[in-house]
């Protein structure tokens, strides 16, 4: 007799050859879409009442550059931006810096100054789009840019949506764009929670990323431990600064990635929101608001082949799919040929268009959490919860996320996870396909997008024109002026947002917060 197959998914769970009843203790779920733990999804009706907001990431070369592509994307059906920002804008340094050589406009977009800011968004009402930042030490920076662009176009401050990731904890543990101490990059972030809740009441204040731990390697089961686990990290540490959790709740948001193995995926987010529930209760949220677990979610950029690129239509597709099916409120598709180079405007395109075939064609959109109820999905949805409860325990033991950080614990398990990943691809145990198995002898040449050398030069031009016009005085004082905030333990959002409106530049407002906190090696 032969042994009989097992399969397992991503994250090493067991799945049986059959499910029934017996395998979901709670069967069916308790309660409806829009109640809590919210299990189902976050409101009652889900997309029959508005559809998830479409948002395609962008961001390249200079700030006119990119706002040409935000108008295409705009025009063809996209309904909220997402901003990309390249290598020294997210570590805190200008074009003109010695270390920005060879990365201006690269992976993103350069911003400097309001300048910038307001090239970025010429022509787009404020007022009137939601915009999502990818940006974490210098969020607070990126975030006095874009209010004081707005305050030019005399938007309502009130009504201004959006997200910055702000997510810092993630940085240390899987990314690496990290300025500060740990400690110092708390409390700007709890800087901005209290300034938001009082000035900018519908902004999300973080993004607690769950993406780029796993694009660093992780399980979908470690990606939703350690994400919720760093949220737990920030609701404590605002609670610890007196805020309201039942008002900063609500403004918490957070962002996982989507991967091909669907049914997993779609239990991942169906326990994440159940999970989070429990968690702001435990901390003494009573608002069901505050309880909420509000995601975006990007399809899985790791997941990309940069071998027959056409496929990764397919992969984008399926993972779409699971964001989907598991109750996502705004989504990005990644283009086909991310594997190689930033999207061509091309496969921007088709990126968006697998989103509005899954929402308009496939009829998915058509009743909540339509999965709900299957055998597999609750009890697969149980399976991720207990095991990724098990991390956060463990985590917890250690004093938290910043503790289990500082001890490498977080990072090794990431590591330990990538290098499992990397070994069945290696030995032919997990198929990928093009790459492993079904190979071609020769590979189609498919165009790409080239970021040409010479956007440096124009930054370093346009640097050296503002501080040459600018009142530099003002601009001292205004530095100064920050400096104190910062070391008085005051609220540094004014003094930031007051620094931009005078023409301060990101390098400069990031290295006086250097003077006082020093960098984190």
């Amino acid at each position: 007799m032969h042994d009989e197959k097992k399969c397992f998914t991503d994250s090493g769970i067991e799945i049986k050859k059959i499910y029934t009843k017996d395998d979901v203790t709670n069967f069916p779920p308790p309660e409806e879409a829009g109640e809590a733990p919210f299990t189902r999804g976050i409101q009652p009706d889900m997309y029959r009442g508005k559809l998830w907001t479409m948002r395609q990431y962008a961001g390249f070369s200079t700030a006119e550059e990119s706002n040409k592509r935000y108008h295409y994307l705009l025009s063809h059906g996209v309904n909220g931006l997402s901003v990309a920002f390249d290598l020294p804008t997210q570590i805190g340094y200008d074009s003109d810096h010695e270390l920005a050589e060879g990365e201006v406009g690269k992976v993103g977009v350069a911003i400097n100054s309001i300048e910038d800011m307001q090239a970025l968004f010429d022509g787009i009402d404020l007022q009137q789009v939601s915009t999502s930042m990818t940006i974490n030490a210098t969020a607070f920076i990126l975030l006095s840019l874009y209010l004081v662009t707005a305050k030019k176009q005399n938007a309502d401050l009130k009504k201004i949506t959006g997200t910055i990731q702000n997510d810092i904890l993630k940085e240390y543990a899987a990314r690496g764009t990290y300025i500060y101490p740990p400690k110092p990059s708390m409390r700007i972030i709890t800087d901005i929670f209290e300034w938001c809740s009082n000035e900018l009441p519908k902004w999300n204040t973080i993004s607690i990323s769950g993406y780029h731990i796993r694009e660093a390697g992780s399980t979908a089961v470690q990606e939703i431990a350690f994400t919720l686990s760093n949220g737990k990290a920030y609701v404590k540490a605002a609670l610890q600064k007196g805020l309201d959790i039942n008002v900063f709740g609500k403004r918490l948001s957070f962002f996982f990635n989507a991967h091909n193995n669907l049914f997993e995926e779609v239990a991942k987010f169906r326990a994440a929101r159940r999970m989070w529930a429990n968690i702001m209760k435990d901390l003494g949220a009573t608002d069901p608001k505050a309880m909420m677990l509000r995601f975006h979610t990007q399809t899985g950029g790791s997941t990309l082949t940069a071998q027959q690129p056409l496929n990764n239509i397919s992969r984008v597709t399926i993972q779409t799919l699971a964001a989907v099916l598991g109750g996502t409120q705004s989504l990005h598709t990644n283009g086909y040929d991310e594997a190689l180079s930033l999207p061509t405007e091309e496969a921007a395109r088709i990126a968006l268009r697998t989103q509005q075939i899954v929402a308009f064609e496939s009829g998915i959109a058509d009743t909540a959490d339509p999965l709900g109820g299957s055998y597999f999905i609750e009890s697969l949805t149980n399976e991720v919860e207990t095991a990724a409860w098990e991390l956060i325990k463990q985590i917890d033991e250690m004093g938290g996320s910043v503790s289990a950080i500082e001890q490498g614990f977080i990072q090794n398990e990431i590591a330990h996870s990538a290098y499992q990943h990397q070994h069945k691809v290696e030995t032919g145990e997990k198929i990928i396909v093009g790459v492993n198995k079904f190979q071609l002898d020769k590979e189609k040449i498919i165009p790409l997008l080239k970021i040409d050398e010479s956007i440096r030069k124009i930054q370093v031009e346009k640097l050296k024109r503002l501080k040459e016009s600018r009142n530099n005085t003002q601009v001292k004082n205004c530095l100064q002026a920050l400096h104190n905030k910062v070391t008085s333990g005051e609220n540094i959002m004014p003094a930031v947002i007051d620094a931009v409106e005078n023409f301060c530049t990101l390098g400069e407002i990031a290295d006086e917060l250097r003077k006082v906190f020093g960098e984190y090696k």
